[in-house]
């Protein structure tokens, strides 16, 4: 290579794999194949509050997608939260469909109100936009709380008719000897563990397809892009359809174990935006691993942090500001930076014979 250019004859390709991220992989494996057998021996609290876990880790890498790889900073997450737990509890309740069943077609409905949706909020940018998807959930929120069918206001619970139904409820019975409410946890966490890896698999493909290499420039320079020939309005509608499909389904399966909804619970930018926010910053915005530390830590935060009240979310709030202050690009960015390590690589790297040229 002679000042930056290759040679005349020398090859050179275009790289994604990184050291390590096979060992990654066949960790990754092994680790999904222990949380599945979980149940067998673990603690139904344990098994609570690893559903937990998964459903937030998954929100969270589905606002990553859209706000860190994406550039499409959301703040309205929360209306496919709550219109999927609202798909759950009609579908169920007025349909007679299976509650597994019904997940996938929440997910489906959450996409095909996100098509008009973004019709709408693409018109906006920057804070506009943020502010924009808000307003929307909002207006999905008064909307739910006028179907009196569903509870109006107040919200709904779903039937034990319903939740002691659930398929493959009676096998999970009699396999692990436990009752309908702890049979209907092992379905749950087993459908928050599915959802957890069938997104993270999804975002990993989305991102080291031609269409993630699309997402990354429309991200850092809108108009480059164009420029380059990418369809910057259909790149952007077809990530904000699938994440809304994805939120959608996640959000079904929460209220299938909480088995009650309501418009302010379902629809809440706290709990299911601000909070996911919260994961995404101190972990890593623009990584797959930060919302996985992220989420983890803000597990453990509140688990053992969250009856000190107000004092909790004072800490969160502090924790947060220390983090973008001294690590920037959240706690993961900086492992990352300091040890030069990639489980999840999604960077594409220019190879030149027998060198390489790092790229975004």
């Amino acid at each position: 290579m002679k000042d930056g250019r290759p040679a005349s004859g020398q090859m050179f390709s275009v790289a994604t794999s990184g050291g390590g991220s096979r060992a990654a992989l066949a960790a990754a494996a092994a680790i999904l194949i222990m949380l599945a057998a979980l149940p067998a021996f673990a603690a139904r609290n344990l098994i609570q509050d690893l559903i937990f876990l998964f459903y937030m880790l998954a929100l969270a890498q589905c606002w990553n997608l859209l706000a860190g790889f994406s550039g499409l900073i959301s703040v309205g997450q929360q209306a496919f939260v709550g219109l999927g737990g609202y798909m759950l509890f009609a579908l169920t309740l007025f349909a007679g469909l299976d509650p597994l069943l019904a997940i996938p077609l929440a997910g489906v409905v959450c996409a095909t109100f996100a098509l008009p949706t973004a019709l709408i909020v693409f018109r906006l940018r920057g804070a506009y936009f943020a502010i924009g998807t808000w307003v929307v959930a909002e207006v999905y929120r008064l909307v739910f709380a006028q179907f009196k069918g569903l509870g109006g206001g107040t919200g709904t619970s779903l039937a034990p008719s319903v939740t002691s139904t659930v398929f493959g409820i009676e096998w999970v019975k009699a396999l692990f000897d436990v009752r309908t409410p702890a049979a209907r946890d092992i379905i749950s966490y087993w459908g928050a563990l599915v959802l957890m890896a069938g997104t993270l698999v999804f975002v990993y493909a989305v991102l080291r397809s031609r269409r993630g290499l699309a997402l990354g420039a429309i991200r850092d320079q809108e108009a480059a892009a164009a420029g380059l020939g990418v369809d910057i309005y259909r790149t952007k509608r077809a990530v904000y359809v699938a994440a809304a499909a994805m939120t959608g389904m996640i959000g079904a399966l929460i209220y299938l174990q909480k088995a009650r909804i309501s418009p302010d619970a379902a629809f809440s930018v706290l709990d299911w935006t601000a909070y996911v926010i919260f994961i995404v910053v101190i972990g890593g915005i623009g990584t797959m691993e930060g919302p996985v530390i992220g989420a983890i830590i803000f597990y453990l935060l509140q688990r053992y942090l969250a009856d000190f009240g107000a004092w909790y979310l004072i800490l969160l709030g502090t924790l947060a500001i220390a983090v973008m202050l001294f690590a920037p690009r959240g706690l993961w960015g900086f492992v990352a930076e300091r040890f030069r390590v990639t489980l999840f690589p999604t960077r594409r790297r220019l190879v030149i014979g027998a060198d390489e040229v790092k790229g975004g």
